[in-house]
């Protein structure tokens, strides 16, 4: 599939703007592991190959077992993720299919039994980020498996 457009030079600005929140997101304190993790499960859902490209590419480079990352779109039927991550999961999900249930009380409940408030909003702005970008690389079709683990934005 060809590249429809360079976005990154026709709006800098936008760009830049979605560069930031990724930088808030590496300096917050979430678990890097854990953000490739909801970012490859977003990434899954949506159907993005290039963010999914990406995301498995970081993920491994930051130690993450190909089990795991195989396993992510089963992860309710896995005994191999946490607590913690089950909850980020299910937050990715709801967040990401917004419109089947509008994020339900319990998996909300479920969240905050896992991750402190800050801890929940920065996993919010990682999953809203994340389906921004997997938008913006189906729309001007970015190509998949030209990403280099650790490659800066």
């Amino acid at each position: 599939m060809k590249p429809r457009m360079e976005y990154w030079k026709v709006a800098p600005g936008g760009f830049k703007a979605m560069s930031s929140l990724e930088a808030y997101l590496r300096d917050s304190g979430l678990d890097k592991p854990l953000l490739h993790m909801v970012k490859l499960r977003a990434s899954q859902i949506n159907g993005c190959a290039y963010c999914i490209d990406m995301h498995w590419k970081d993920a491994r480079a930051l130690g993450e077992s190909e089990q795991r990352l195989y396993g992510l779109d089963a992860w309710r039927e896995a005994s191999y993720y946490t607590d913690r991550e089950r909850a980020a999961l299910e937050w990715t999900e709801a967040l990401t299919n917004v419109t089947d249930d509008h994020v339900p009380d319990a998996v909300y409940d479920s969240v905050r039994g896992q991750f402190s408030d800050k801890e929940l909003a920065d996993l919010t702005w990682a999953v809203a980020a994340i389906n921004a970008w997997n938008r913006i690389s189906i729309a001007f079709r970015s190509e998949a498996g030209t990403y280099r683990a650790g490659a800066p934005l």
